[in-house]
């Protein structure tokens, strides 16, 4: 039977029940969807403070990470993709559904603090990037910010906002035209991708294991997850997996192309600051930066005012984008952990609880702006959280997409098993590098 083609979100509409419904030459931006908001929502203003520390510090020498990121990264969110448009249920509802409540408590709980704090981070990060770009008071900013992302989440239709977030992912490439706007030496940048200069000092570890704990963060599987199932909640005719095998072809298609692009866009941004900030910042001997903002006024002197503001917009295009998903992913995560009815497509009056927790969220990540917390140490346990609470949930979600009994007949195929598994080690590993840095 078949119905009229939707207009939602960035991800094609089906027209019948046994495939998602295309376009006869479907544009590439319709095909995008979570998985490109995903991907760019990894390019946070703390990701660019991390990304700006370790081009400062290191010059090239840490750009390898990011290229063998990658296919860790696409790996584990397609698996998180696939979870939610198999199951119907998101990553803390499958928990909850299949798991000791003990499990899906603690690991909400954990996601709930890191987000938390990187929130405060993130609203902190574009109030200081307006501030180098018109003056004025930080603190101001903040609050503009946290009220302008909660507004938007709870009052703007869900088709029209994820078509901003969509659009807001353009906001990346001013990090693309920085590195093009200094002077980079390309043959080095390329030598150190493919012959990297190894190093066995304990900073040269501690900023791999930022760089990978930036890159594979627990709020992006709960998100891209969350999103799979809302899709599949507005989509006429669309259905879990589990109970429409018949639309799994096409399904698995549009995340496969979704994700893999949607993370090269991630990873290729990150690439680029890492390149701009050496070529500047570590050519200029300045090794020193703590936060996104420094990173920016640093260019000012060194690569021009045009750069300086390319990237400091950069800053806060990225913030908007990502502050949404980090308050969305956790309500997500505790809505589905409690059973209540979630998703941004429904009305604030049938979601009071999940509207409530974005919008509490957003109060608290403003808050941590007025408190004498330190941001930067704040930001450093964000980071640390994020890899702890990432490893418990990667193999939690490896193990669950082996069950028939949860994935139907669409448990992962070997290659992709393979290389989740070999993220899931990565991550653990980068844990282990971080606890031995602390013991020496």
């Amino acid at each position: 039977m078949s119905s009229a083609p939707g207009q939602e979100r960035g991800v094609i509409e089906p027209v019948s029940g046994d495939q998602e419904n295309q376009p006869d030459r479907p544009k590439l931006f319709q095909v995008l969807g979570p998985g490109l908001i995903t991907g760019a929502a990894d390019d946070d203003p703390s990701g660019i403070a991390t990304y700006s520390q370790v081009g400062a510090q290191f010059g090239y020498g840490l750009a390898w990470t990011l290229v063998l990121s990658y296919p860790l990264m696409v790996a584990i969110q397609e698996i998180s993709a696939r979870i939610g448009r198999v199951t119907g249920f998101g990553i803390a509802g499958n928990l909850r559904r299949h798991y000791p409540r003990w499990l899906s408590g603690s690991v909400v709980t954990l996601l709930l603090l890191a987000n938390l704090i990187n929130l405060g981070a993130d609203l902190g990060a574009m109030g200081a990037a307006v501030k180098l770009l018109i003056h004025g008071p930080v603190l101001l900013y903040v609050v503009l910010f946290g009220v302008l992302c909660t507004g938007l989440q709870i009052f703007t239709r869900y088709a029209s906002y994820v078509s901003y977030l969509k659009y807001l992912c353009l906001a990346l490439f001013a990090y693309v035209i920085c590195a093009f706007m200094v002077n980079v030496p390309w043959k080095e940048v390329g030598w150190a991708i493919v012959w990297p200069p190894f190093s066995s000092d304990s900073a040269y570890l501690m900023a791999i294991t930022a760089v990978l704990g930036t890159t594979i963060s627990p709020y992006l599987f709960f998100w891209q997850a969350g999103q799979e199932v809302e899709d599949g909640k507005e989509r006429a005719g669309v259905r879990p997996l589990i109970r429409a095998p018949e639309q799994a072809q096409g399904a698995f298609a549009r995340i496969r192309i979704d994700t893999y692009i949607g993370m090269a866009i991630s990873n290729l941004i990150a690439l680029f600051i890492v390149i701009t900030t050496a070529a500047t910042l570590h050519a200029h001997g300045k090794t020193d930066i703590q936060t996104s903002a420094q990173a920016a006024e640093a260019l000012r002197g060194l690569a021009g005012p045009f750069t300086f503001a390319l990237f400091a917009a950069g800053i806060i295009g990225t913030g908007m984008l990502t502050v949404p998903v980090l308050a969305g992913s956790a309500a997500y995560a505790l809505g589905e952990a409690l059973s209540w009815h979630v998703g941004l497509a429904r009305l604030p009056l049938r979601a009071r609880a999940f509207y409530a927790t974005i919008a509490v969220g957003m109060v608290l990540g403003v808050v941590l702006n007025f408190s004498p917390i330190d941001p930067i140490r704040a930001l450093y346990w964000s980071a640390v959280l994020n890899g702890v609470v990432a490893v418990p949930v990667m193999a939690v979600m490896m193990l669950l997409t082996m069950r028939p009994a949860i994935m139907g007949r669409f448990t992962l195929p070997r290659l992709l098993l393979m290389v989740g598994w070999l993220a899931t080690a990565a991550m653990a590993a980068t844990v282990v590098a971080l606890v031995w840095s602390w013991c020496e």
